[in-house]
């Protein structure tokens, strides 16, 4: 049983080695020297929306990116045939010149993107979900990321919204970790791997020569940065761009997001299969099979060796050095847990340590997850935009468009 258990978590532990070797790159990457920009307050952005059934959290989205004072600012709202009061709640915005509203057939978000890129005027593109507030400051952090004209796409830092329990003080804290740190580390050595689709931005020219989104994936962002990097672009992370937004408050609706994003890797890698075992041609080459391997083949293995585990400990017949490393992984996880957060300068999130121990079965449910998007994969299983439902609960300070809305 110990040798078998070994064999099981073996792998699983060098990958974990590797990973923590990317973290001093992440201060390495909060030290670089920022460039001077390439673009600046002539730039004309846009801002696409899609949104479907987002009554709820559509009205302080919009007064959030509005008040961010752009000069050149366009923002598109792409209604993908909602049957909620999506429409009536955007409706008064329109008044405003800025802001440009389309309705269509229910066809899935990559097609709502898709059409908000086709009447989309800007240089830059910035994707953001219905539920995304930004800061005065989120634009121009975004385009600051743009180091050099071979940039394609940069990536936002998003920050929950609604912190309402432990399952979300968890979720907070593993932003900071998965999003602030890991992200910076990865930009740094050119393998970000993913542009995420609340809070992104693109050279306009750049999403059209690669086509834009595709529409029979639920990893529509993934996918679409895989391809900016396949087509020559290089992708940064701009940390100090922050999009506040709500993750799930519920475990059936985490397992569901997670489910779902799990689908969206393994439906990108299927489509890109061939030049993941062609030859080297960027850094993000390097980098996928290993990305790959760390979100869904190590989360198979953790199942067996709980399984494996579970079975020893009722026999009697568990090794004591399971508990010693389950101990020294959450030891490893508070100190990186912490300097994300000195990293992210989000001394407030101090607070939600408490939450840290959840990690551990957190960490199995999310490979459960995997074990499940596999099962669906191979079964062939219909797809859907099956988004998060919206709570509308904020519970963090917000910029000052958005508080407008709970005082209205």
């Amino acid at each position: 049983m110990t040798t078998l258990l070994l064999i099981l978590a073996v792998p699983t532990l060098i990958l974990t080695a590797v990973t923590w070797m990317m973290y001093p790159a992440a201060i390495l990457g909060e030290l670089r020297q920022p460039p001077r920009p390439l673009y600046g307050a002539h730039t004309k952005v846009s801002v696409i929306i899609p949104a479907y059934n987002e009554e709820v959290v559509l009205g302080a989205c919009l007064r959030s990116i509005l008040a961010t004072g752009w000069r050149r600012l366009e923002v598109i709202v792409v209604d993908d045939g909602s049957t909620d009061a999506t429409a009536a709640v955007a409706a008064p915005f329109t008044s405003d010149p800025r802001v440009t509203f389309l309705s269509k057939p229910n066809g899935g978000k990559g097609s709502a993107l898709n059409l908000g890129i086709a009447q989309a005027t800007g240089e830059i593109l910035i994707f953001v979900d219905a539920d995304g507030l930004f800061t005065p400051t989120t634009i121009p952090e975004l385009l600051a990321g743009f180091r050099h004209p071979g940039v394609g796409a940069v990536c936002g830092n998003d920050q929950p919204v609604n912190i309402t329990g432990p399952l979300t003080a968890l979720l907070a804290l593993m932003t900071h970790v998965g999003t602030g740190m890991t992200r910076r580390a990865l930009a740094l050595v050119g393998m970000l791997p993913i542009v995420a689709g609340n809070s992104g931005a693109f050279r306009a020219d750049a999403v059209r020569r690669v086509g834009g989104f595709r529409e029979d994936t639920l990893g529509e962002d993934l996918e679409l940065t895989w391809r900016i990097h396949f087509a020559g672009w290089d992708v940064e992370f701009a940390p100090h761009a922050l999009v506040l937004a709500e993750v799930p408050a519920t475990l059936p609706a985490l397992w569901k997001q997670r489910v779902r994003w799990q689908r969206g890797l393994i439906q990108t890698a299927r489509i890109h299969r061939s030049r993941l075992t062609s030859p080297w041609r960027r850094p993000i080459d390097a980098y996928l099979p290993i990305n790959l391997f760390s979100l869904l083949v190590a989360p198979v293995l953790q199942v067996a060796t709980l399984a494996v585990w579970a079975v020893a400990a009722l026999s009697g017949a568990a090794p004591h050095w399971m508990n010693v490393l389950v101990g020294a992984g959450l030891v490893m996880a508070l100190g990186v847990t912490v300097l994300s957060l000195i990293l992210d300068r989000a001394w407030r999130d101090l607070r939600l340590l408490p939450a840290l121990p959840l990690w551990l079965p957190f960490s199995w449910m999310m490979s459960a997850a995997t074990v499940r998007a596999i099962w669906l994969e191979i079964r062939g299983k219909a797809s859907e935009w099956n988004k998060l439902e919206r709570t509308g609960v904020h519970t963090v300070p917000l910029p000052p468009a958005a508080v407008e809305r709970e005082t209205m």
